[in-house]
């Protein structure tokens, strides 16, 4: 007898963003991109890379070791939801909220601590590569992949966009949570991670990875004048104007590529593999096609940037629907491990 097909399983996604600083092109090519193309369809079932669900939230508590100013966390978080709403992350069609505004998150991350073993932690790059350059970790650094678990956790995850060097936090986050589970009885879903394309390795100035902490970033929302000076200085290197050279190895030409339009990459490509160019002339055609990519958000920003109360409104609705879902995680969880008093006992031998 001839099975009746399966429904495909139901895809949640969830990713979160630090708030600790304007975001850059690395940030938007390295994940804010692949937010908006996770988010389910306006309308319809979804199709290609969409998601059925989508929760996006502003990692302020994850920000806390790191910025220390609070006016100026402030500041971070409301800029990096305005920017995310510009971008297109459509609130309409996936949760955008702030990540402190749902506790029960923290509660949570302490339940998995109880079953976090210290070693792996130890393992864990952030905090391993900090110490190993003599600088001072404090035990928020150290236990960041249990929040950051408990942020994957408490709504259900499927599915988590990440770069190659987050692999390891998702990879922590099925470790606690297959741990729990073993004591516990099946309480969590394991989510998969979701490699960004190309892997989320976006050039910056100088050629290294694009990083605050480098000071090599391109701002989305640079202002023009800043934003042609740091184009106009992007590193190159040292060959005549006459000689070929390989686009895929030029930071230059990567940059170009992320921003044109694809007729304009490949003649380019064309371009460097002739030689007989100056590197001024790559620049500039760089930061015209940067005006061109971004100029629609750009709008967008300037108009929510003049309506606060729609922007605060965004994120109070998208805490109110995560908290649901959070909560629920949670009740599951306290129950399973014996915080709930009027739970009736299941008889389980431990």
């Amino acid at each position: 007898m001839a099975t009746e097909p399966q429904p495909p399983q139901a895809t949640r996604a969830l990713s979160g963003i630090q708030p600790t600083g304007r975001f850059h092109w690395g940030n938007y090519f390295g994940a804010i991109r692949q937010y908006i193309e996770l988010q389910p369809a306006a309308v319809g079932p979804r199709s290609g890379s969409a998601a059925d669900e989508a929760y996006y939230f502003i990692a302020d508590l994850h920000a806390l070791t790191t910025v220390r100013d609070p006016a100026r966390l402030r500041g971070f978080v409301r800029d990096a939801a305005i920017d995310l709403v510009a971008l297109g992350l459509d609130p309409d069609r996936a949760v955008l909220f702030v990540q402190s505004d749902v506790p029960e998150v923290t509660e949570l991350a302490w339940l998995l601590m109880t079953v976090t073993p210290m070693g792996l932690l130890e393992r864990c790059h952030a905090y391993k590569d900090k110490k190993n350059r003599g600088l001072p970790a404090d035990a928020g650094l150290f236990t960041y992949p249990v929040l950051m678990a408990a942020d994957i956790l408490a709504y259900d995850a499927t599915v988590v966009p990440v770069g190659e060097d987050q692999v390891q936090h998702i990879e922590v986050c099925r470790d606690l949570a297959g741990t729990f589970n073993h004591l516990y009885g099946e309480v969590f879903t394991l989510p998969q991670p979701r490699l960004v394309a190309g892997g989320g390795k976006v050039p910056g100035t100088d050629g290294q990875k694009m990083s605050k902490s480098y000071e090599n970033t391109i701002e989305v929302f640079e202002e023009p004048g800043p934003l042609k000076k740091k184009i106009m200085r992007i590193m190159t290197d040292s060959r005549s104007m006459e000689e070929a050279k390989d686009p895929e190895t030029d930071h230059l030409y990567q940059l170009v590529s992320l921003v044109a339009p694809e007729a304009d990459r490949l003649a380019l490509a064309d371009l460097y593999r002739r030689g007989g160019f100056g590197y001024g002339e790559v620049k500039k055609q760089l930061l015209a096609a940067a005006g061109v990519f971004f100029a629609t958000a750009r709008t967008q920003r300037a108009e929510l940037e003049a309506d606060p109360e729609r922007i605060e409104a965004i994120l109070a609705a998208g805490a109110a629907k995560a908290r649901v879902r959070a909560s629920a995680v949670l009740a599951r969880a306290r129950q399973a491990c014996g915080l709930d008093r009027t739970a009736v006992p299941s008889g389980r031998k431990r």
